[in-house]
């Protein structure tokens, strides 16, 4: 009978002179994550908590759409910026918390242009927060990008939320004879925002407020006419702190600030816009104030101040 260690012995051999077999193991590529966190960055105000949040993306070639400039100036402005011809352009929203009332600022495109857009109702679910909780939506103006996300598969998106608007925006836009006079994609403009802002009006969950006016308990406003008739800033303030809601006072962080004289293709009045973003930019740097764009970088939140050249955009540190 064979010993132990011999068996023990013969084993280790088989080991040592046996081939070496490697295992038929496949490892398969791993597909390209193509998702972004989701889109929400939340502050405090005072008491009061804010939170920014992405509709997303489009890329838009600014230097073919500013105005009082030229596109090779305009597009040597964005490449030192490093920035490529067809500009990524961030669409965010705010949404207000003040411990009374849940109000969104702006609201998004809904389905209107894209599917790098239309992000915003999910991003403030992952936010925390319900559609249906939502007491009012604001809006800085009735533009499509701002007002398409109020609709969704035919319904109301904010179901129990009331819809407010500057009373002079509401009066140009929701107006039939201008509706028809109007032509291009201001034309469209005002297809759009019949189909958004309509239903709020017939669900009786519709009001304006006046220039400078308090649109809810809590907030305020600034008359910032001429990129829209009614285009209007919404203010907050608590405890010391402020912050205001710029809308379309600029279009991208880069030109507009070193040449508050650059218009866009979008404005209505390109000369009232170009005085509002003048005004708006002295009064962001004289009260030292946070701003938050709805087309600067996400979060879209910094502050203004004098620089060599003109003005310069600070993005808050939200690391």
């Amino acid at each position: 009978m064979p010993s132990r260690r011999s068996i023990l012995k013969s084993a280790l051999t088989g080991l040592v002179t046996a081939p070496f077999v490697a295992p038929s193991i496949v490892f398969a590529k791993a597909p390209y994550a193509a998702v972004q966190a989701p889109g929400f960055y939340r502050l405090k105000i005072g008491s009061v908590e804010v939170t920014a949040l992405s509709d997303g993306t489009i890329a838009l070639p600014l230097a073919k759409l500013y105005t009082n400039t030229s596109e090779r100036h305009a597009q040597g402005a964005l490449n030192d910026a490093f920035l490529p011809e067809m500009v990524p352009t961030s669409v965010n929203a705010f949404l207000v918390n003040t411990g009374e009332r849940l109000v969104l600022i702006d609201a998004g495109t809904g389905t209107y242009l894209g599917p790098s857009l239309g992000r915003l109702a999910s991003n403030i679910e992952a936010s925390g927060y319900k559609l249906d909780e939502i007491d009012d939506v604001v809006l800085t103006h009735i533009h499509t990008d701002h007002s398409g996300g109020l609709m969704s598969k035919g319904k109301r998106t904010f179901s129990n939320a009331t819809l407010r608007v500057n009373e002079r925006e509401a009066k140009f836009w929701l107006n039939a004879a201008n509706a028809k006079a109007a032509t291009g994609i201001v034309k469209q403009h005002f297809g759009e925002a019949d189909q958004c802002v309509t239903p709020y009006v017939e669900a009786g969950k519709f009001e304006t407020f006046a220039d400078n006016a308090a649109p809810v308990p809590g907030l305020g406003s600034i008359l910032y006419a001429g990129h829209t008739p009614g285009h209007s800033a919404i203010t907050l303030e608590s405890e010391g702190q402020k912050i205001v809601f710029w809308g379309d006072i600029t279009h991208g962080d880069i030109l507009q600030f070193d040449e508050p004289g650059v218009a866009i293709e979008f404005d209505i009045d390109q000369k009232a816009a170009v005085f509002a973003r003048d005004t708006a930019f002295k009064q962001a740097v004289e009260g030292k104030y946070l701003v938050a764009g709805a087309h600067i970088a996400f979060p879209g939140i910094g502050h203004v101040r004098k620089d060599s050249t003109n003005y310069d955009w600070l993005p808050i540190n939200y690391a």
